[in-house]
């Protein structure tokens, strides 16, 4: 017993107890042993955007979370700016901030500069790297390089390469130590860009599958010593969320390309599955835990970016009005009048593309008019539509193409792009979202198997015959044969019109036709909701 008093006396001596240390109890002399330090627990946050599309600007955006809809002035990248610098202050500077791709594409102002416009005010957003995704490619291989290089921040892609050589455009990951965590990022961008896009885009660049991507994080985990390994791809929530499933070691899965709003993150695998929506309007924000090397704890949190949440950074906002200033005579001029709010978000069928598939049709004098399942465009308010808009709702200057098609080729041509939109395996999913008909109407089931999702299928208010020729409008893509129109292959009598898209809306609006926000029925999913905003069906 005086051993022990002896004992406790010295740890008072030396400070080794204090004031509101506990004793301990007697018959405790185990517990006097000096035990382990507690770990250290560090936090690491990660920013990251995804499909800006070159939204320079603040604009309308509807907001559907919590079963409400409402529309709200978001965005811009002022916006983007001050979001990032005020999470910045609050962590003392300790933040990772990352682009998951289609950035210099989807807008007025980018097309006309090949995406140049955005350098300036991409440059003053502080990004410490990026993932290109399909659409930077729009302006061909070398001003993807020149852009590369102009740019602050490295563009990172696993899977891009140089047909020729082989060689890799962009390092696999990228690397950073923040706030005392080693974090790597794996990049790998759609390898399905020479077939989504018009082909013409990425002749010279060959676009790997992701069989490498266990190796690299094998690789940044055990040769680079990270402590968080994030993967960051560009090809949609879905095909996001059956990679996860095959890729191991993921701490999570930074996603993109399907604009999809995960305010909740999805779990698989053991990872995370998140996707930040689009065009600025948001912001995701991943806070991770780490002691002893790995992450123990994680939190995700969607941001709305709207004007009553977020102020703009003054000296972003003024880059972007003296990178736009040259653009805005051309870009404002108006081309016509909506009485309607117009918006594209959705996948089977929406107002906007209504409009866009019927001056498609009329423009080539046909039955049936096709526009591609294109995700770009925020709403369009009641009032005049604008030389700028015509850019945000399609991104592309394409000429017009007419031809014929059978009854038969038809039910081939939906039944495919019903399994591009709805296939049941996730690697198996294509493109965009289902193509918009003028002239036509089709029901289906999204759930019922491949080639056997059509129920119905109409031209002109008449049921489509197999042995009957059709004649159809769409858009040209560069690269594609003669005979193919709007994935259509086998077309007849094919013939390129003097009309591009753009142009077919001008003269469309100059009929001042009446403009409908309502549903028309032209594409009804029998087992989905009337308006289907997501394509991660379960």
């Amino acid at each position: 017993m005086m051993r022990l008093f002896s004992l406790l006396g010295a740890l008072f001596a030396l400070g080794g107890l204090g004031s509101g240390c506990t004793l301990p109890r007697p018959g405790s002399i185990s517990s006097l042993a000096v035990s382990a330090p507690e770990p250290e627990r560090k936090q690491l946050t990660v920013l990251y955007v995804a499909d800006l599309h070159a939204q320079l600007r603040a604009h309308p955006e509807l907001f559907w979370h919590g079963g409400k809809e409402r529309i709200e002035e978001a965005g811009g990248f002022a916006r983007v700016a001050a979001a990032i610098q005020r999470i910045r202050a609050e962590r003392g500077g300790e933040v990772l901030v990352l682009d998951a791709g289609d950035t210099i594409q989807g807008s007025g102002a980018a097309a006309l500069t090949e995406g140049g416009v955005l350098v300036e005010p991409l440059n003053a957003l502080g990004l410490d790297a990026a993932v290109p995704g399909n659409w930077e490619v729009v302006y061909g291989p070398e001003v993807l390089k020149q852009r590369a290089r102009e740019l602050k921040h490295p563009l990172f892609a696993a899977n891009l390469r140089d047909a020729a050589s082989g060689e890799r455009l962009f390092p696999p990951y990228f690397m950073k130590e923040v706030g005392g965590v080693k974090v790597a990022v794996v990049g790998f961008t759609d390898p399905d860009v020479p077939r989504r896009q018009p082909p013409g885009y990425s002749q010279g660049l060959r676009y790997d599958g992701p069989e490498e991507l266990p190796a690299l994080v094998r690789e940044v985990r055990e040769r680079e010593g990270a402590q968080v390994v994030l993967l960051m791809t560009h090809v949609g929530l879905a095909k996001a969320v059956g990679l996860a499933a095959k890729v191991p070691g993921v701490d999570v899965h930074l996603s993109s390309d399907t604009h999809e709003r995960t305010y909740a993150p999805i779990e698989q695998a053991g990872s995370w599955v998140v996707e930040p929506g689009a065009f600025g309007s948001f912001l995701g924000r991943l806070d991770l835990w780490v002691e002893e090397g790995r992450v123990v704890d994680r939190r995700w949190e969607l941001i709305e970016l709207t004007a009553s949440r977020f102020p703009e950074d003054p000296r972003v906002a003024r880059l972007v009005d003296a990178a736009l200033a040259p653009h805005e005579a051309k870009l404002s001029s108006p081309v016509g009048r909506t009485d309607v709010t117009l918006a594209r978000y959705a996948v089977v069928e929406n107002p906007l593309d209504n409009v866009l598939a019927d001056a498609i049709r009329v423009a080539g004098g046909t039955e049936i008019g096709l526009s591609n399942g294109f995700r770009f465009g925020t709403p369009l308010l009641p009032g005049p539509v604008r030389e700028a808009d015509l850019w945000n709702f399609f991104p592309i200057v394409n000429k017009l193409k007419t031809g014929k098609v059978s009854g038969r080729q038809l039910r081939a041509f939906w039944e495919q792009e019903l399994e591009n939109v709805f296939a049941r395996e996730p690697e198996k999913r294509f493109g965009g979202w289902l193509p918009r008909p003028s002239g036509m109407t089709l029901r289906f089931r999204a759930d019922a198997p491949k080639g056997k999702r059509l129920l119905a299928l109409e031209v002109g208010g008449k049921p489509v015959e197999d042995d009957r020729l059709y004649t159809v409008t769409a858009c040209e893509r560069e690269g594609d044969a003669p005979d193919m129109v709007c994935r259509i292959p086998g077309v007849q009598e094919p013939r390129v019109l003097d009309v591009d898209a753009h142009e077919a809306v001008r003269r469309f609006l100059a009929g001042k036709p009446r403009l409908n926000d309502a549903l028309q029925g032209r594409a009804v999913g029998e087992d989905l909701p009337p308006v289907l905003r997501t394509q991660q069906v379960q």
